[in-house]
């Protein structure tokens, strides 16, 4: 029986194991702190809980394929529900947006609030489909960077049709051409926050990001989105994985050019492949010192990184949903400052998540438990001490300005995550929460591979390589690392 030994336990470190187990191996998996799920854990405060980390779900069938996979089936272990609204949007000049998941619902709110064609959004969402079609077997399904990968005939349909993927325009142009309404286009443009990247900078091609959310819907896990980590940690367990905790790895142990073991707390465990699920800077910069690292990929552009109230509040807001935004005035301004000037704008866009409107014990009776998220930049030795407490006076006006009360006051626990301690907390490099942004045409291809191509039997899954951060592609890089393993260790 081969053995695998990964480390980490974040999403990406969760279904990875769990499909090299369906295939006969032995797996253990090492983690730096005492829980699984990386950035998806929770904290309660005072009678509030909290999902720490990502607030939203798509692509649900990518967790359900874990259960199938293992022979079981997934209704009985997983329960979500499709969300009819996919958010709540708030702008300074007094407009507001109820945007329905469904595209007919949503292009018919845009309608009658926009004054725009019903049909010109329809339209859109469907490009967005078209997109997502063409590029979802070239980028998302494999690796991109195995040769032969690109002689599959959805690869070559996809370059074929390559002129319809808007790789020389940015989001931002995309949508400025496409949308009549400049409130519109700033909504579409937020989109590019979902992989921490700027709309002014990051190619067209991401303008399919909606058709996640929208075509394929929007969704919520019955028990919040701690759910998510821990259903996958349970079936790993079922399937014989061993998981050590409080376990940091200090070195990834090469003998004859290979990957072939760890160290854990000055142990040497043994193992015919290794994988990654850390970050990919800190692992070749503390766990490979002496290996040559591929410094192109280290050094992308990274992501921006969040800061992250987590407010008890003590009452209920019925004008707010599941997932509210509330934009900036000037969003060019709030990304330049993001991603040119690492700092952040007087007026930032506020994103809120209030679990407690699907899952009522998430809040004590009539109130509201708030993650507050400020996209910032990552941690490049900024005064955080002097930033933070300007950025939340800030949120706190904007808030209270827009809704029209005095939020400070309504604040009953409060906690915090910053880029400094997510980085602690997560080992990812400056606090960022995709690896690297997406701020060029060539960032697909340039993100770090799923496999080292200087040591065999290494694999890297998670957030920090292809294809990218968030859920569902963490998912999607375990199916791929997993692949290459079974793949490379039958030859």
């Amino acid at each position: 029986m081969k053995k695998a030994l990964i480390i980490g336990s974040g999403i990406g470190g969760l279904a990875t194991p769990v499909r090299l187990a369906v295939k006969g191996y032995a797996v253990e998996v090492f983690e730096a702190s005492d829980h699984p799920g990386g950035k998806l854990s929770e904290k309660n405060l005072g009678g509030f809980r909290f999902d720490t980390g990502p607030s939203l779900f798509t692509l649900p069938a990518l967790v359900d394929e874990l259960f199938l996979l293992a022979g079981k089936d997934p209704a009985q272990h997983f329960s979500y529900t499709r969300i009819p609204e996919s958010c709540r949007y708030f702008w300074e000049d007094g407009f507001r947006l109820a945007a329905g998941s469904q595209p007919e619902d949503f292009a018919a709110a845009c309608a009658k609030t926009f004054s725009v064609p019903a049909e010109d959004i329809l339209r859109y969402f469907a490009e967005c489909k078209s997109m997502y079609d063409l590029t979802e077997g070239v980028f998302l399904e494999r690796s991109l960077h195995r040769a032969k990968n690109y002689l599959r005939k959805d690869v070559l349909r996809g370059v074929m049709n390559a002129w319809r993927l808007h790789l020389f325009r940015t989001m931002h142009q995309v949508h400025r051409k496409r949308m009549k309404s400049p409130h519109l286009v700033q909504l579409f443009d937020r989109f590019a926050t979902y992989n921490g990247s700027d709309p002014y900078q990051a190619p067209g091609i991401l303008s399919m990001i909606p058709h996640l959310e929208h075509n394929l819907g929007t969704f919520f896990p019955k028990g919040g989105m701690i759910d998510i980590p821990n259903v996958i940690y349970k079936l790993a367990l079922e399937l014989g994985v061993k998981f050590h905790f409080n376990a940091p790895v200090e070195t990834i142990i090469t003998q004859n050019k290979k990957a072939s073991g760890i160290r854990v707390n000055g142990k040497e465990i043994t193992g015919d492949v290794v994988i990654s699920n850390m970050d990919v800077v800190p692992t070749y910069r503390r766990l490979l010192p002496n290996e040559k690292a591929p410094e192109k990929s280290l050094q992308q552009e990274r992501s921006s990184s969040a800061l992250i109230f987590y407010w008890g509040i003590s009452r209920q807001f019925p004008e707010l949903g599941l997932h509210n935004i509330f934009f900036s005035a000037d969003y060019e301004k709030e990304f330049r400052m993001l991603f040119k000037e690492n700092s952040v704008t007087d007026d930032p866009t506020v994103y809120i998540h209030i679990s407690s409107k699907y899952c009522k014990t998430d809040a004590p009776d009539g109130k509201e438990n708030w993650f507050i998220l400020v996209n910032v930049p990552g941690n490049n030795g900024q005064d955080w001490d002097a930033l933070i407490p300007q950025i939340r006076a800030n949120t706190i006006a904007k808030l209270s300005r827009m809704l029209n009360t005095d939020v400070a006051s309504l604040i009953e626990q409060e906690d915090r995550w910053e880029p400094r301690t997510i980085e602690r907390d997560t080992f990812s490099y400056q606090g960022s929460l995709y690896g690297s942004a997406s701020n060029n045409r060539y960032a697909a291809f340039l993100r770090h591979p799923n496999f080292s191509r200087r040591i065999p039997n290494l694999y890297f899954c998670g957030g920090s390589v292809h294809p990218g951060g968030g859920i569902p592609l963490c998912l999607r890089s375990a199916k791929i690392a997993a692949d290459l393993i079974l793949e490379d260790q039958s030859l």
